[in-house]
């Protein structure tokens, strides 16, 4: 062996191995199998088990430098928990004459009327459309989502500003594990169920992608840029989208 293959060699045998960035199986409960995701994070101080919104993941967050094994073994040793929490799990709403639909945070009534527009019109606080009612779920979910772009578009815009960042492409996700992401491009993607929350969630969320243009982690830095560009009301809305957000998967399956 040449002298530069065994140096070659010799870095490579030495070099240590970086630890993997996350962790993925599944856990075993009463209803099937469970998809499980660990991930370390810089902030937190201890292990928390969450349920994704539409109950199809369970996800842990570990301390850096705690192995991901160790959450691993802490969601399987809370099995129990996540089986009460999916069978809690929001059941699908009908979307029908006379059935009620979240929108901004208040409950509109879906009025179909023989002689309506296909497309949903609002008045008040009652959505009315006409044509086949087989297809009413399909058209009023296109027009939540047209509502949510332009709502979301205002958002980012006003967010940027503040933050003063070029503003970047916005696309709406259909993601049933998170509510908004940041690309490394810049692209920003917010969940379109939120426009079924009221307005301040919608906001908190797009005021979390924006200061993630800034700051691509969750530092300290991150948090107080985040705090300065949404205020006080962080809290609130947070709370909410924990407590209700799974809620909003119950309608359009």
């Amino acid at each position: 062996m040449s002298e530069r293959a065994r140096r070659g060699l010799e870095n490579f045998l030495s070099r240590r191995a970086r630890p993997p960035r996350e962790l993925r199986a599944e856990l075993a409960l009463p209803s099937g199998p469970l998809p499980l995701l660990v991930r370390p994070h810089a902030t937190a101080r201890r292990m928390t088990l969450r349920l994704s919104p539409d109950g199809s993941e369970a996800r842990v967050t570990v301390p850096l430098g705690v192995p991901l094994r160790e959450g691993a073994n802490f969601a399987r040793s809370r099995t129990d928990w996540l089986a009460a929490q999916k069978a809690a799990a929001p059941v699908r709403k009908s979307l029908g004459h006379g059935d009620t639909l979240p929108f901004r945070g208040r409950s509109l009534r879906i009025e179909w009327a023989a002689k309506a527009r296909r497309a949903p019109m609002l008045a008040d606080d009652t959505l009315t459309l006409g044509g086949p009612e087989d297809s009413m779920p399909r058209r009023i979910q296109r027009w939540l989502e047209r509502e949510a772009l332009e709502l979301c578009r205002a958002d980012l815009a006003e967010y940027c500003e503040r933050a003063r960042v070029p503003c970047p492409d916005l696309r709406l996700s259909r993601a049933t594990r998170r509510w908004g992401s940041c690309s490394t491009s810049g692209t920003v993607r917010i969940n379109w169920r939120l426009v079924m929350a009221p307005d301040e969630v919608r906001r908190s969320v797009i005021a979390h992608e924006v200061a993630h243009l800034v700051h691509f982690d969750h530092s300290p830095a991150f948090h107080a840029l985040l705090a300065r560009l949404f205020g006080a009301g962080l809290p609130a809305a947070d709370r909410w989208l924990k407590r209700e957000g799974r809620s909003l998967y119950g309608y359009f399956g």
